[in-house]
């Protein structure tokens, strides 16, 4: 799939610095706390305080924390995989997913939930140290397992990240009568690497729910100024969707703004619409499927039926 010059495929993050109440006297550790040095993350687990609470972080610190604490061996699945391989999640991972090789444990935190079978040896890949379901198995148990939306985040960035759909197809085949397969296959069908953020797979989802055509990503538009690249949408129509992130034009120039105002203006030019959209007209998911709608023709806008399998 052709990508737009710099587009960056996630990439597995740094372990973070976490400290071990098992290592640090109690003393110690209430002192770090009342300092305002350390804050507790999980069971055992504190992290320096360095800014304001990232829960992205936080659950990355839990995995390394959960990982020195258990002595058995131990595979971090679903979710918990997704963020050693630095994939975005739609929606904060409050449990860590951990695959070990029997149910049987002491430890009966609500911060864990704990897998069997073990993964099978091809399954499993070493993160800095840390032992998780490889890429294509942890896309196809988060679509399977997640809603809809969830998985489809997921299963986009693996794609982008490099995973082979032909892999995740073979997963989907030899599970095809396994538990949340029906949900996995459809997200599987409808997923795509060309999402950069999972706002913009948010964005795709609240379309396709609402039964509209599938659209592309990654557009490029040939233009008097050069090919510039959209996020979105339908090449035979002459529609195309930008997502304006919150930090989109955070610190810019003004000689940037009017490099963007100049690159709209010759696009649509070309004869493309262009619509422009933001968190906010993702969480209002009826107006937006109405304001993209409304740029379709007639014909397609008035077939639009939901689908059933992304509820």
């Amino acid at each position: 799939m052709p990508r737009r010059p710099g587009s960056i495929a996630p990439t597995p993050p740094d372990r973070p610095v976490v400290h071990l109440a098992r290592d640090t006297p109690r003393h110690a550790v209430a002192a770090r706390l009342a300092a305002e040095e350390w804050r507790r993350v999980g069971r055992g687990v504190y992290v320096p305080v360095d800014g304001p609470p990232d829960k992205r972080a936080d659950a990355l610190a839990r995995i390394v924390g959960l990982h020195a604490r258990l002595a058995s061996a131990t595979c971090f699945g679903h979710t918990s995989a997704a963020l050693l391989h630095g994939l975005p999640l739609w929606e904060a991972a409050a449990v860590t997913h951990v695959f070990q090789r029997s149910s049987a444990s002491g430890d009966r935190s609500s911060e864990i939930v704990r897998h069997t079978p073990f993964p099978l040896p091809e399954d499993v890949v070493v993160l800095d140290g840390i032992p998780a379901t490889t890429l294509g198995r942890t896309a196809w148990d988060c679509a399977r397992y997640l809603r809809a939306l969830g998985g489809l985040v997921i299963v986009d960035a693996a794609l982008r990240a490099g995973v082979q759909r032909a892999d995740l197809e073979a997963r989907a085949a030899a599970a095809a009568r396994g538990r949340g397969s029906a949900r996995g296959m459809a997200v599987l069908r409808l997923a795509d690497g060309g999402a950069e953020s999972a706002w913009e797979s948010a964005c795709r989802f609240t379309l396709l729910r609402a039964g509209l055509p599938v659209p592309q990503t990654q557009i490029p538009v040939a233009t008097r100024l050069g090919t510039f690249w959209a996020d979105l949408g339908w090449e035979e129509w002459k529609v195309l969707l930008e997502y304006d992130g919150r930090t989109k034009y955070v610190g810019r120039s003004t000689e940037e703004f009017m490099r963007e105002k100049r690159r709209h203006d010759a696009v649509v030019e070309e004869g493309w619409r262009m619509l422009r959209v933001t968190r906010d007209d993702v969480r209002d998911s009826a107006l937006l499927v109405r304001r993209v709608a409304a740029l379709l023709p007639p014909a397609v806008a008035a077939s639009l039926r939901p689908r059933r399998d992304l509820g």
